[in-house]
């Protein structure tokens, strides 16, 4: 088990670039367009997406998109906001291997069926088990002051708030949320996280055990990844459907 913390960090943006402000026209233009896709890197272009470490929380505003394409991003955290983008259907940050963790908030996108996250950078991945970090000592803060639990959404203030950790399925990922919490009865309505998994919401630290997890109980806490009509098409896209299968596999076994 890998006992690593790594530090939380604050105020990760620039928000006077022209990297952020061009994001933000991006965004603008996203929600007025009715476009169902949200993909920055296209906008912006290599260079300037690169400079992006968070997403704005005026993505609130991209009510009909239905793909977030996130790829190789340089992304260390995104939003609650994220939970009001109703239409998402696919998440795809895969490769922005410094998004360890995402808010609870994504969780209520209820049309979220397929995402494509990589979870060996993830707290508490059952590859590496990397610690989570103690949130007492180390609490996350949003920009600005609009804080608001993350069940019910009542109003909250960081004196005020109780920050925990929960995992849980999302899409087609198992990954490691942080929920802001104004009481017992919030946290009640946490989801329960899969077996292989710390089973209750907790405030991270070296001290928390995390339970092992054989290579074949992987497997089948993934089944869904690999359905029966993927296989089907690799069969017809191939003369050896093995090969195709095998291709599928080893694709999840690198997330």
């Amino acid at each position: 088990m890998n006992k690593r913390i790594s530090k939380i960090s604050n105020d990760v943006q620039d928000r006077n670039s022209v990297a952020w402000k061009k994001l933000c026209e991006y965004i603008d233009q996203v929600a007025e367009n009715g476009t169902d896709e949200f993909v920055p890197r296209e906008a912006l272009g290599d260079e300037l997406f690169a400079k992006i470490f968070t997403l704005p929380e005026s993505i609130i505003k991209l009510k009909k998109v239905k793909k977030i394409g996130l790829y190789g991003s340089n992304l260390k955290r995104i939003p609650p906001e994220i939970g009001q983008m109703e239409s998402l259907e696919f998440f795809d940050p895969y490769t922005s291997y410094d998004l360890h963790w995402f808010p609870f908030e994504i969780y209520k996108c209820k049309k979220l069926k397929d995402s494509r996250i990589s979870t060996r950078a993830l707290y508490g991945n059952y590859k590496n088990r990397m610690g989570f970090p103690k949130l007492d000592h180390n609490p996350v803060r949003y920009y600005g002051d609009n804080l608001k639990c993350s069940v019910c959404e009542k109003k909250l203030t960081y004196e005020t708030t109780n920050q925990m950790w929960i995992t849980a399925h999302v899409g087609t990922d198992t990954i490691p949320m942080l929920a802001n919490l104004c009481s017992k009865d919030c946290e009640q309505e946490l989801p329960k996280p899969p077996k292989n998994y710390v089973n209750f919401p907790h405030k991270g630290g070296a001290d928390l055990k995390q339970p092992d997890m054989d290579e074949f109980d992987y497997i089948r806490a993934n089944y869904r990844a690999v359905t029966l009509e993927e296989i089907e098409s690799g069969k017809k896209e191939t003369k050896n459907g093995k090969l195709k299968l095998l291709k599928l596999i080893r694709k999840i076994w690198e997330k």
